[in-house]
């Protein structure tokens, strides 16, 4: 009994899934912003449907093959979304497919917008309030969005930074307040009565969502293609400048010059003075490195042996020469040798290094 229950669970999951697979086939929806198949609030079916109901003939492409095929002519209004996906070869194909329709670009990029022919870039604004038209094609309206991108070109809705509706030339209209469009916005102020206005004046409604995959190898996008053409002067005149500015504040070097000394010191005079301020300071470790290194560059010529011998040689050539052992000769002017613990030690260590000196001297 109990198997049987779990066989027509089972059964009944199956058909529930089947069923909803089969009653959701036409119900493909699309995830990217502004796209007519996006129930999303940043989608823009809402929108695809009023144009539909208002008898706007909406023909949704989505790759450049399809936009080949579709009819375009006087009566047709191209709007592409997703504009960042197109490429030179299918920006090309783009205009080429225009023909006499009509073209709504929305929020096009800066590689997109010298392709097009239009050479400022958009300045970001906040509009904050609502933005009326100002020019007869809306007259009356206004849009209400959060961010948009403003063109310093002729167009409507002007802000302080330039229009959110601009028309560089004839049959273009770049739209830069794209959340006009969305599902979550089209209803704020008058977005929904100008969006119907700038697609649905012509009869047939051509939606154009590009695809990466029709991009080839030569639509790879470069980092020069991005950046305003002022940026190229701009950094040389600031190089210029710069070389200008060294060459103007810096230091010219000349010969060294003479200067005479205020007061003659003898040597002797400079080592007594030494010898106080390292007794004063009690630094016999550093008096003891002064003392032996001074008496091996003493002794190292006393046996025409190179200014820097390898130490065990040296210690080796001094005790040959003096007649001591090589430990005993070591602990004077080794490497190793042990720094003094007081000021008699360091007298010692002194003496002895003198009396060394003298019998390599005498041999």
């Amino acid at each position: 009994m109990r198997h049987r229950v779990a066989v027509l669970v089972g059964a009944a999951i199956v058909v529930a899934v089947v069923g909803s697979a089969w009653l959701g086939r036409d119900k493909v929806t699309y995830a990217a912003a502004f796209d007519p198949g996006n129930p999303d609030g940043n989608g823009a079916q809402a929108l695809a449907r009023v144009l539909d109901a208002q008898g706007v003939d909406v023909e949704v492409v989505r790759s450049a093959g399809a936009l080949d095929d579709a009819t375009t002519d006087a009566t047709t209004t191209i709007v592409v979304t997703s504009s960042g996906d197109l490429g030179h070869s299918t920006t090309a194909r783009l205009l080429q497919d225009q023909g006499a329709a009509r073209l709504v670009v929305v929020s096009p990029g800066p590689a997109l917008l010298t392709e097009l022919g239009v050479g400022d870039f958009p300045a970001t604004v906040e509009p904050g309030t609502s933005i009326a038209a100002g020019c007869a094609a809306y007259d009356g309206l206004s849009v209400r969005v959060d961010t948009a991108d403003a063109y310093r070109t002729a167009g409507c809705f002007r802000s302080p930074a330039g229009v959110l509706v601009a028309q560089p030339r004839a049959r273009l209209t770049l739209l830069g307040a794209p959340a006009i469009l969305t599902n979550d916005q089209v209803l704020d102020g008058d977005n929904a009565a100008v969006a119907l206005r700038l697609l649905g004046q012509r009869h047939r409604l051509v939606w154009y969502v590009p695809s990466l995959a029709d991009l080839n190898g030569a639509d790879s996008v470069s980092v020069g293609s991005l950046l305003p053409d002022w940026l190229g002067p701009g950094l040389w005149l600031l190089l210029v400048v710069g070389v200008a500015t060294i060459a103007w504040r810096g230091r010219r070097l000349g010969p060294l010059a003479r200067e005479p000394l205020p007061v003659t010191v003898k040597a002797v005079e400079t080592t007594h003075n030494l010898g106080r301020l390292y007794r004063r300071s009690g630094d016999r470790h550093h008096a003891a490195q002064v003392l032996r290194t001074a008496a091996r560059r003493r002794l190292a010529e006393r046996l025409h042996l190179p200014r820097r011998v390898d130490p065990a040689r040296l210690v080796e050539d001094v005790a040959a020469r003096a007649g001591r052992t090589t430990a005993e000769v070591d602990a004077l002017i080794g490497p190793t040798a042990r720094p003094p613990h007081d000021d008699r030690e360091l007298a010692a260590l002194a003496q002895h290094l003198s009396e060394l000196d003298r019998e390599v001297s005498h041999r």
